[in-house]
Formats: C-alpha cells, structure tokens, sequence
C-alpha cells in the first residue's frame, strides 16, 4: 500500500472497531455476571468515538477524501451519499447511544436493555459504515485518485493522531485513554503508559 492515508484510514478503522467491539464485550461481562458496569469507563469510550472518529476521521473523508471522488468518477455517487449522509448524522447518533448511557445510570437495571439495544445497533452500524468504506471506497479511489491527490490526503490524515493507532495520547487526552485502556477486556490489545 503505497498510500499512508489509506493505511491511516484503515488502521483508524481497526482500533474503532475493537474499542466498539469492546464495548459490547464489557456489558455481555457483566450482564453475565449480573453487576453494573464501569459507567465513567464506558462514558469514556463514548467520549472517544466523538471526539476521535467523529471529529477528525470522518471530517477528512466527507471533506478531502469523498470530493476528491466525485470529481474524478461518477461511481459510487449512491455509496458516497450514503457514507456522507451516515458522517452528517454521527453526532446525533452519539449523543443518542451517550443519552440511553445516562438513562441506565441513572435509572439502573430498568434501562440496561434498551442501552444494550442501542449499543448494539450503533456498533452493527458503524461497522457496516467502515465495511462500505474499505470495501467499495478505498479500492475506487486506488483506481481513480492522482499523485497530487494522494499527496494531500497522505498529508491530511498524517495529521491524525489518534492514540488507539499508537500515538501518543496528547496530555489532555492522557487520563481518558489511560482509563479507556485499564477498562477494556483483553481483545483489544491496548498499552497504557
């Protein structure tokens, strides 16, 4: 792959899908064990897809990436659409999942479902969102992208420093991703400092 951005994408893509797999892994532990879970931990993962995938990743593809797309080829238009209208409702959708989080806290084992629901269809949807991506997205645009437009995405998205890839976590972000990390069970395979 001679493109970093493609490697950036799908390496940010990865760490999305084990922290949400993670997720989902933390309330089987403990609906099987029938205790509450860690809510600030999970808080905190939540914080994470915000203000990492939802932020950045998704505001350098629906701006840079996806563009650059529909200039050069009238493929994929409908995918395009679709992933762009998925990015335009990600806040939305977050604050959702982060709102029916709130509820079981504060409601206990009354709304322990109707969260687990919701966490279950947002993970099933963002993981077909990054299956699109990756299977139809990527592969057009190593077909269809110039030189100069690698070179501006491969700058772009260097620019992403999201910790879950193996960046050092910035210093404001240093206590949420050293919570993140103590919390998750093991599949996700993360390091703390």
């Amino acid at each position: 792959m001679k493109h970093s951005s493609l490697r950036i994408i799908r390496d940010e893509h990865q760490a999305l899908a084990a922290m949400l797999r993670s997720i989902l892994l933390l309330l089987e532990q403990h609906r099987r064990q029938g205790s509450m879970p860690d809510f600030a931990a999970l808080r905190a993962m939540l914080f994470y897809v915000d203000e990492f995938p939802e932020k950045q990743h998704h505001r350098k593809e629906t701006e840079l990436l996806f563009p650059k797309l529909r200039a050069r080829t009238p493929l994929s238009r409908e995918v395009l659409d679709e992933l762009d209208h998925d990015h335009a409702c990600g806040e939305r959708n977050i604050r959702n999942l982060q709102h029916a989080l709130l509820a079981f806290e504060m409601m206990g084992e009354a709304r322990r479902a109707a969260f687990e629901q919701a966490a279950e269809r947002y993970v099933a949807f963002y993981l077909s969102h990054m299956s699109k991506e990756e299977q139809e997205i990527l592969p057009l645009a190593e077909k269809v992208l110039t030189e100069q437009d690698w070179a501006e995405l491969d700058e772009a998205f260097a620019a992403n420093r999201d910790p879950l890839t193996g960046h050092q976590p910035e210093a404001e972000y240093r206590a949420l991703f050293t919570r993140i990390v103590n919390a998750v069970p093991a599949p996700i395979g993360l390091k703390s400092d």
